[in-house]
């Protein structure tokens, strides 16, 4: 049986590559020997059991993981072909590969203030009018692309927290996208939020590809036969198997993957 690893093709569309992968807390191994491709101009979703280590994994590719004490990390991540964890400016990278969390976060400020807060971390200064201009610009097109201006272009200057649930996460959508990444990782975005919510968030998510690169961590499997070009199995800290998505949920090669799959455990 061919292994995950052994699938993986270096590729100049690789948005990244991922090779040999090891990832301890403290003593303990969360990650083992994880190699992945994720292509350019793609949704990857990340699917498998709570505790798997598809979430961890997530957070390597924005090196979070670094903020956790104990964290030891040994293999190769290559984002646009240059090693993450060598001569990489990690707030660069954090720009450039934007995280969408689980359970809304809207800071407690107006819509617009979320939204041209990361710029003016990143020194988008408004001190003229020509500037002002400028970042309304960029606030007002960040909502429209988060597909949520037209249901706050007259509460702009409101607070944040009067927005429901699904409005929120897509409030935090359009707050990074307001820095211009390249990247979006999405871990659960859609877990806390009602159907409606979730079909919205699902739709943006095929028009958001056309500009960035997508990977998604879900525990709904049919989320990931949806809305994923390539999905890839965990269990236990292992890369079980990894394909384009109508391959791993009709014709997986791993008898786990079909186990997972067809609801036998998990």
């Amino acid at each position: 049986m061919e292994s995950a690893k052994a699938s993986q093709a270096k590729s100049p569309d690789a948005k990244f590559e991922v090779n040999g992968l090891d990832l301890w807390y403290g003593q303990t191994k969360a990650l083992n020997k994880v190699s992945m491709k994720v292509e350019a101009n793609s949704i990857t979703a990340l699917i498998g059991p709570s505790g798997c280590g598809k979430s961890t994994f997530l957070r390597v590719l924005d090196r979070m993981n670094d903020l956790i004490d104990g964290v030891r990390i040994e293999g190769e991540v290559l984002y646009d072909g240059k090693d993450i964890f060598g001569t990489a400016d990690v707030i660069e990278l954090r720009k450039r590969i934007g995280m969408v969390f689980q359970k809304p976060n809207p800071f407690p400020m107006s819509v617009y203030d979320n939204v041209a807060y990361g710029p003016r971390v990143h020194g988008f200064h408004a001190r003229t009018s020509a500037e002002r201009r400028a970042l309304d610009e960029l606030v007002e097109r960040s909502l429209a692309n988060a597909a949520l201006l037209d249901e706050v272009k007259d509460r702009l200057h409101k607070s944040a927290l009067g927005l429901s649930g699904g409005q929120q996460q897509r409030l935090c959508i359009a707050r990074v996208l307001a820095v211009e990444p390249d990247v979006l990782l999405m871990d659960e975005p859609t877990s806390a939020l009602d159907p409606i919510s979730t079909a919205k968030i699902e739709s943006l998510l095929d028009d958001l590809k056309m500009r960035y690169t997508i990977v998604i961590v879900t525990h709904n499997m049919q989320q990931a036969g949806r809305v994923s070009d390539c999905t890839g199995f965990f269990l236990h800290g292992e890369l079980v198997e990894f394909a384009a998505t109508k391959e791993i949920f009709f014709n997986p090669k791993d008898q786990r993957t079909e186990n997972y799959i067809s609801g036998r455990f998990g």
